[in-house]
């Protein structure tokens, strides 16, 4: 269904089924799922490409980077299937500097007021509450929660299963499974609760907290406690994507 005060581009592809509600505007080359969903008021401009079951509330705003050397190339946001964008997210598309997209994965819940800059990679499973901001070229890998007003500085990344307090203002890497707070954000444990819900067993979170001991508790550079990791009994190569996350740290970890 599609409502008579809608404006749609005639370039847009909008598949069978999906529902865009009143004064929604989509401008240019734009492609929307089978089951998505656009209440009042949405706007979704230039190339953007949204996959099936996405969910947009009143306010959504998809639009140019507010980057000052964008000057109207043909950048793209890609959206995969299963995310809930509450009222007033923005969703910024990428830029020639970087990879030229802006990429929010799938089953996400995006929660109001909501900012993803340009050139940002969401991964899957993620929540950010409300308010939460992301500079340019921020990566979240999966399952990552971010806290109300959570604010992350450009080329940060936010790795898997971790989780960043309220208020958190952050500017260096956020490890997987690290729980961090503050301003300047920094480490107050592992993501204990979250890692049970998703089904890590005992043997796993013991891994998980000599991980964190090791980073955190022993006074290693990260080059030492790297190689400690690397000397864990790790049978279900629990730690892989932690090694992987910490040797492809360009800022620096949160400390």
């Amino acid at each position: 269904m599609i409502h008579s005060t809608a404006i749609i581009d005639p370039n847009a592809t909008i598949a069978p089924g999906v529902k865009i509600g009143a004064f929604c505007v989509i401008e240019g080359n734009v492609s929307i799922g089978a089951g998505s969903v656009l209440d009042s008021h949405v706007v979704i401009e230039g190339n953007v490409t949204i996959g099936e079951n996405n969910r947009f509330f009143s306010f959504v705003s998809i639009a140019a980077p507010q980057d000052k050397k964008y000057a109207g190339e043909a950048t793209t946001v890609i959206i995969g299937n299963n995310n809930t964008f509450r009222e007033n997210v923005t969703i910024n598309r990428g830029t020639v500097q970087d990879i030229g997209k802006t990429v929010v994965g799938d089953n996400n819940w995006v929660m109001a007021g909501v900012h993803i800059a340009h050139d940002c990679i969401i991964g899957n499973h993620c929540i950010f509450a409300n308010a939460a901001a992301l500079a340019g070229h921020v990566i979240v890998h999966d399952w990552a929660i971010l806290g109300g007003y959570t604010l992350v500085h450009q080329f940060c990344q936010i790795g898997e299963h971790s989780f960043c307090g309220m208020g958190s203002v952050i500017n260096q890497d956020v490890p997987n499974f690290v729980v961090v707070s503050g301003n300047l954000a920094g480490p107050r444990g592992i993501n204990l609760e979250g890692l049970k819900r998703r089904g890590f067993d005992k043997t796993q979170l013991t891994l998980v907290k000599k991980a964190y001991r090791i980073l955190y508790r022993t006074g290693n550079r990260l080059e030492q406690a790297l190689h400690e990791l690397e000397l864990l009994n790790d049978e279900k190569n629990t730690l892989d994507s932690l090694i992987h996350f910490l040797k492809n740290s360009d800022r620096g970890i949160v400390r």
